[in-house]
């Protein structure tokens, strides 16, 4: 029996994000909500929630149906208060009062730490918020669940919990998931939505099966849309020939005919759709002005430690050349962004270069980081583009318009934009750059998946150098060629992710 049905539905907001959607959730239902960024994935679960009101179609939900919604962010107004203090707030005040009990279980299940329980939101990773803000849900005992973007912020070792987490919830409670998160998606869901403006697609498999049907779809619309545009022009060639030849002869019968012919090409013209192009949320594109050297990086048995002097693990002796792809792995806290910081320090001031690391001379870097901090929230995007490159007004709006920031959008503070708007810009400055070497410390954060597909092509197709860090396990096996992961103070080379994705997985049992 379904608990959720979706009949004709549609929003309209400026454009159509979806319409005439029609889709039941039944009991056991994994699904997965597939789209990219501003395309109504999180609109579709607030309006399945009765937050918001579709523009048309209607939602019918079972009678007594209790749906938790867990949103990407943290409301203001829980941030000072402690992890423990904010979900006990999601229980009804008597409840409360008489079983706070069940707080507890709920953040046992999630593996909550004793002493992370009394820390301020505000003081806890986005990570721990967003598991927080899950918490809050479950403890109210729902019998569906709504998920926005819940990867966001945690690391391999979370989203494997999160995983296991979902996958051990009773069978009969249905789950709706709005992800970019690949690898996260084939882990937990059953089946696929794929959300457009018309003709969504729903498959009852989980992503990447789920992909490849519709691929196969998409491509058999468009042989047969090319090929009922090439019968349409035969017919009109056919048309135009006869009608030539009932002119000159004045023959009605060549007339009708060739009215018939027009007519068939009319309605084949007509009935014919092209197949769906997915409207891009913006282009993500890379540069590699290339370099004689053969070897760019080289480690040569560096320490690395924490601020206070404290040893993380040495490097031992390594390098990186010409045309790898290096990813770094690693737990978190083990050290890996402040080798990326080590060797960017290298690149950018060679004379201060830590102890045992160098990079050659000519070295062009382009840094990306997870907060995207080289962009301040105060700028402006076309400010950003203007100062450090020298492009005209412009070709300086016509380059933020194509990773889409539209004009609008240019002059206000860059505070404003979405994730996915800010990732988008700072690959924009990444490829205006212009480097000959990447340092990317998780690089798909807020990418869509076009965007994480876009990035990886650009990254093969200009055969980029680069070191990586990554808890995008797609994103990882799709660009990596070569592997260092930190292990028990020490850094060294593997030959793939498999086993550490394996032994994050150990570790949580």
């Amino acid at each position: 029996m379904a608990l959720i049905n979706l009949r004709s539905l549609g929003v309209t907001l400026g454009a159509p994000l979806f319409s005439n959607l029609n889709l039941s959730v039944e009991p056991g239902d994994r699904l997965g909500i597939v789209a990219a960024n501003g395309r109504g994935k999180s609109t579709l679960l607030r309006t399945v929630s009765g937050a918001f009101e579709p523009t048309s179609g209607d939602v019918t939900r079972a009678r007594g149906l209790r749906i938790g919604h867990v949103e990407q962010n943290v409301p203001a107004g829980l941030l000072a208060a402690s992890f423990y203090d904010a979900v006990l707030a999601a229980l009804p005040a008597e409840q409360a009062e008489s079983e706070s009990w069940r707080v507890e279980i709920v953040l046992d299940s999630l593996d909550v730490p004793q002493d992370m329980r009394r820390r301020p939101l505000a003081h806890v990773s986005g990570g721990w918020q967003r598991l927080a803000l899950l918490a809050r849900v479950w403890v109210t005992e729902p019998d569906m669940l709504l998920l926005d973007e819940p990867t966001n912020h945690l690391d391999l070792a979370r989203i494997g919990q999160l995983e296991d987490w979902l996958n051990a919830l009773p069978r009969d409670v249905p789950v709706l998931i709005c992800s970019h998160d690949r690898a996260f998606l084939d882990a937990v869901t059953n089946r696929t939505l794929f959300l457009r403006p018309e003709n969504s697609q729903v498959f009852s498999l989980p992503y990447a099966r789920a992909r490849a049907a519709l691929d196969e779809i998409d491509a058999s619309e468009e042989r047969r849309f090319q090929k009922d545009m090439k019968t349409a022009q035969q017919l009109r060639r056919q048309a135009a020939k006869l009608n030539n030849i009932g002119i000159n002869s004045g023959s009605d019968l060549l007339v009708v005919k060739t009215r018939q012919l027009k007519q068939r090409a009319e309605r084949l013209e007509e009935a014919a759709r092209p197949a769906h192009q997915e409207r891009s949320a913006g282009a993500v594109k890379l540069a590699n002005r290339g370099t004689h050297a053969k070897v760019l990086v080289t480690l040569e048995d560096a320490p690395v430690a924490t601020p206070d002097g404290t040893l993380l693990f040495r490097t031992g002796k390594l390098w990186i050349r010409q045309g790898d792809r290096v990813v770094l792995l690693g737990r978190n806290g083990t050290g890996k962004t402040r080798l990326v910081n080590m060797i960017r320090q290298a690149i950018l001031s060679p004379e201060d270069a830590p102890a045992g690391v160098k990079a050659t001379p000519s070295l062009v870097l382009g840094y990306g980081d997870q907060a995207l901090a080289d962009l301040a929230d105060s700028d402006t995007p076309l400010g950003v583009v203007s100062r450090r490159f020298e492009l005209g007004e412009q070709r300086a709006r016509g380059l933020l318009a194509g990773v889409g920031i539209n004009i609008d959008m240019q002059e206000s503070p860059a505070g404003r934009l979405s994730g996915g708007q800010k990732a988008r810009l700072g690959m924009l400055v990444l490829r205006l750059t212009n480097p000959n070497f990447y340092l990317l410390d998780e690089p798909t954060n807020h990418l869509d998946i076009d965007g994480q597909e876009a990035l990886e092509a650009e990254l093969l197709k200009h055969e980029a150098s680069c070191l990586l860090v990554s808890h995008d396990r797609s994103f990882v096996r799709a660009v990596g060629d070569r592997f260092w992961l930190i292990d028990r103070k020490k850094l060294v080379e593997v030959e793939g992710p498999e086993e550490f994705f394996a032994s994050v997985g150990d570790a949580r049992a």
